[in-house]
């Protein structure tokens, strides 16, 4: 038992009090660490060591190239095999290597000379080796350079020696292949177990003279790692398994983008992070152009608005907000105004000068008509309608022409979208707005008119909240929506609000004179799989390698790049059962849980 005893320390040898009750005698017969962890045998052999049921065999590494490249031990470090990997380094005291390097620069400069005098042709190894151990030497003086002794072991598992000789093969071949050498430990297979074991101990002592330069090509995590200590589960690394924990609210911004084509997953992601991010106490607000997210909110307990021309549901975009503490009254109202020639610049497909001037003091005084003035306190005030509105402007010279195209949201078939009070209440952990059953013509409008209204509730109470929305290329084709939702990605900080875009048309995006800005305030960024039709122009935004390029385009349903701030990794997204059963979109998975349903009820 000599190596367990390594690992774990010995029995303590200290007096103890023999127990007499029966439960005391119990109580000190408890099994100590190391006899629950050791193997019921250990067989020690000359080139291996047997621990229970598998075999063992620890390898050094005997020499080395001339030069090691960056990364050399990262193929290597991925293998999918079983084996532990130790690396020991010791700095060496610098006054002791400069007496050893003088000696030798000595003997090269003698075996140099010697050449000459026998009339033999230069050596050209002999003078790069002499140049070399020169500017070694002088990096050492300058201290730019230090010396350390470095020991590589490599302990293999295998359940038996047929699969042990093919592992070693293995590994042999690629390390080979780089003129690096391993060699097995004989009759030193117990020393080099416990060498290999994480315990710091160099019990082999068969080590390298390296300075700093080639030893950091030692260094074998080259992968990026996004594991912090507090957030939400986004995925798991591809490339080492790790997780990627992160938490938006802790970056610079609390922004947001997801691109990926159609069927990549992005809603599903979009989901599990939502569902995963009200653990947190953080709210979540989203815009569903597709009806994605009413079973999510019928499950978290939230509310779902089904906005549309035919629906209960209606957002006066009339309404004020009510100023905060550092807010003056006539700042809120006039942004407000802004926001409401925006909004009919979307509504009557665009303005002109002249009437945009008609509309900025039309719709001052349809307010001052409630008494809502720069000077009054309209905290309370009943805010005007449409209708209202339309009265205003009917009474105004040169507003004819719009008069004319505003009286289908007042008096057509769309007067029951926007013609009406606000009777919808935000106040919940989760609040999904729907779009899905609204006219095409009308979804540009619809979303702006239903950013704005969250925008006023965010500006009201400061909370933790995300906003999400969904196939964001709807508004970004509308100049003045995109505007606005490009303030949002700005201002929201302030108000402790992240905005999560998710489009799957890139080019639309990045089109718009906004899309770039968004991308840019966005701290994170979660590529899935893509088109080959908008894969060059997402390479070009985001200064993609070739390798992530191809990286997205051979990507499953799931899987992409995730960034988060100046790190990425390559990402899979991964769904407990109950998680899945919540979140999925799967057309095939939905019918057979609403079948299930339905049978639970008969």
């Amino acid at each position: 038992m000599s190596i367990f005893s390594n690992l774990l320390g010995g029995k303590s040898n200290k007096p103890q009090a023999i127990p007499v009750l029966p439960a005391d005698i119990y109580d000190a017969a408890a099994l100590e660490l190391r006899d629950i962890i050791a193997p019921a045998a250990i067989e020690i052999a000359s080139g291996y060591i047997k621990i229970g049921d598998k075999i063992a065999k620890t390898y050094f590494t005997m020499s080395y190239p001339k030069f090691l490249t960056e990364g050399w031990l990262a193929p290597i470090i991925n293998l999918d095999k079983i084996f532990d990997v130790s690396i020991h380094i010791a700095p060496i005291n610098s006054a002791e290597i400069m007496k050893e390097f003088q000696k030798k620069v000595a003997e090269v400069q003698s075996q140099i000379s010697a050449n000459e005098k026998k009339g033999m042709v230069r050596d050209p190894e002999l003078d790069i080796a002499y140049q070399n151990l020169e500017n070694l030497r002088d990096s050492l003086q300058q201290a730019q350079e230090k010396m350390f002794t470095v020991g590589l072991y490599m302990t293999i598992y295998a359940s038996n020696e047929n699969e042990l000789f093919k592992v070693e093969n293995e590994i042999r071949s690629m390390l080979e292949a780089q003129m690096i050498y391993l060699k097995p430990a004989l009759f030193q297979q117990e020393q080099g177990f416990i060498t290999g074991a994480p315990l710091g101990i160099d019990d082999l002592g068969i080590n390298t003279k390296l300075d700093t330069a080639p030893l950091s090509s030692f260094f074998p995590f080259i992968s990026s790692e996004l594991t912090d200590n507090k957030g939400i589960l986004y995925g798991v690394n591809r490339q080492n398994a790790g997780l990627i924990i992160f938490d938006r609210f802790s970056m610079p911004n609390y922004n947001s983008v997801t691109f990926a084509t159609s069927g990549a997953g992005k809603s599903y992601a979009t989901k599990l992070e939502i569902l995963r991010t009200l653990m947190f106490e953080t709210e979540v607000i989203v815009i569903d152009p597709e009806r994605e997210y009413e079973s999510l909110a019928e499950s978290v307990g939230g509310r779902y608005f089904n906005i549309s021309l035919s629906s209960m549901h209606h957002i006066n975009p009339f309404d004020v907000p009510i100023p905060g503490p550092d807010e003056a009254p006539s700042d809120v109202l006039r942004s407000n105004i802004i926001h409401l020639v925006g909004l009919f610049r979307i509504m009557l497909g665009g303005l002109s000068p002249e009437e945009d001037s008609i509309m900025d003091r039309a719709i001052t005084e349809t307010y001052a008509l409630k008494d809502i003035t720069a000077n009054s306190d309209f905290t309370k005030a009943e805010p005007p309608l449409m209708s209202d509105f339309e009265m205003v402007l009917a009474s105004m010279d040169g507003a004819g022409s719009l008069l004319e195209r505003l009286r289908k949201y007042t008096r057509g078939t769309w007067a029951g979208f926007i013609n009406q009070p606000t009777n919808v209440d935000i106040n919940k952990k989760m609040v999904v707005f729907s779009i899905r059953d609204m006219e095409d013509e009308l979804k540009a409008a619809a979303m702006y008119i239903i950013t704005h209204f969250i925008w006023n509730a965010v500006r009201k109470n400061i909370k933790k909240r995300l906003l999400v929305v969904d196939e964001a290329w709807v508004m970004m084709q509308n100049e003045e929506a995109a505007s606005f939702l490009f303030m949002l990605a700005k201002r929201g900080r302030k108000y402790f609000m992240g905005l999560a875009t998710i489009t799957q048309d890139v080019g639309d995006f990045v089109k718009s004179r906004y899309g770039i800005p968004i991308i840019t305030n966005s701290s994170i960024q979660v590529l899935l799989k893509q088109s080959p039709t908008a894969i060059d122009t997402l390479q070009e935004v985001f200064h993609l390698t070739n390798e992530e390029k191809y990286t997205l385009l051979e990507s499953g349903v799931g899987e992409g790049i995730f960034f988060a701030g100046l790190k990425h990794v390559a990402i899979k997204i991964i769904s407990s059962y109950t998680e899945d059963q919540i979140v999925s979109s799967d057309p095939n998975q939905i019918l057979k849980m609403k079948k299930a349903k339905a049978d639970q009820l008969e």
